[in-house]
């Protein structure tokens, strides 16, 4: 048995809340509860400082530290899922007809390289649209969480000063990926986005995930068992929500609560599976889509990624 909490900053999710309100404990453990109101700076003060021992991280910002050797590792526990067709806007009086077009233009991206809807929209662009990301500069309105990583050289900063959704609407950037705006000339570059999203999930199975947990390897080292542990209870966390969801008793649902709703109905199977064997193709597409975009190099198996001991874990 641990001899103290271990300090965990994640969402309050639907899934996460019976977690955070007692109504769900780990197996001789007991989490102390960080802030994590705002998830972006949970995932910098992890990466660079090891803050917490549990913490929810991007599941891209998780590859791009593995590769350096970051001491912490990942649980097949995957707190945030989503569709990224319409996260890619485009100002519609460049002349753009499709996404074909935005090469040998400049296209902003929220924040860093890494960021996962970013691998996620560029590999939409490139596998689904014939798009070549080479010939596209990528304009980064922010700094990798990961301080080691190196971009491509087709990948620049924003002029400071500027900011990617005004830098949009001006015309000064053809497309932008991860970010709101609200302007005429600005429009969804994916007609229907939100509807091409379910259908890739009803055809082909496409469902991207965002969002991963870590754990400090100090922890996972010292208490072996601590990663069965803490699956568990996110598992056992899940259900209650789960329940609600299949019977549409959520009050005021949420965005995610809705999406979560549609991929039940689509696929009959449970929206936020835990484990490495229902969410093998999606990491291992993420895993080649990082290679293809040089976040990660080389090649290996999508175990490798999780705690030792996690690899047969469902839930």
């Amino acid at each position: 048995m641990i001899g103290h909490p271990l300090k965990a900053a994640f969402q309050t999710l639907g899934h996460t809340a019976a977690l955070k309100d007692g109504t769900v404990r780990l197996r001789d453990l007991e989490f102390e509860l960080m802030d994590a109101s705002a998830i972006v700076p949970v995932f910098r003060r992890m990466v660079r400082g090891i803050e917490f021992d549990v913490s929810e991280m991007a599941l891209t910002t998780y590859l791009a530290a593995r590769a350096y050797h970051k001491r912490f590792t990942a649980l097949p526990i995957f707190l945030v899922r989503g569709f990224h067709h319409g996260a890619i806007l485009y100002n519609t009086r460049l002349g753009i007809g499709g996404p074909k077009d935005l090469e040998g233009r400049r296209v902003g991206v929220n924040r860093g390289y890494t960021v996962t809807t970013g691998v996620w929209a560029r590999s939409i662009l490139q596998h689904e649209h014939g798009v070549d990301l080479s010939k596209i500069t990528w304009v980064l309105s922010g700094d990798e969480h990961v301080a080691e990583f190196r971009a491509p050289s087709n990948v620049v900063p924003l002029d400071k000063g500027k900011t990617l959704e005004a830098s949009l609407a001006a015309g000064e950037l053809a497309a932008t990926i991860g970010v709101q705006v609200e302007h005429p000339d600005v429009a969804p570059l994916i007609a229907d986005a939100a509807e091409v999203g379910f259908q890739s999930l009803a055809r082909y199975g496409h469902y991207p995930i965002n969002h991963v947990l870590v754990v400090k390897d100090a922890v996972l080292g010292a208490h072996p068992d601590v990663a069965v542990r803490i699956f568990e209870a996110f598992a056992a966390a899940k259900l209650p929500y789960l329940e609600r969801l299949r019977h549409d008793r959520i009050a005021a649902p949420s965005k995610a609560d809705r999406m979560y709703r549609r991929v039940l109905e689509i696929t009959g199977k449970d929206p936020l599976p835990y484990g490495i064997a229902p969410n093998r193709p999606m990491l291992e597409a993420l895993l080649r889509y990082a290679r293809e975009q040089q976040i990660i190099s080389g090649s290996y198996p999508v175990e490798q990624l999780f705690a030792p001991g996690t690899a047969e874990l469902t839930g």
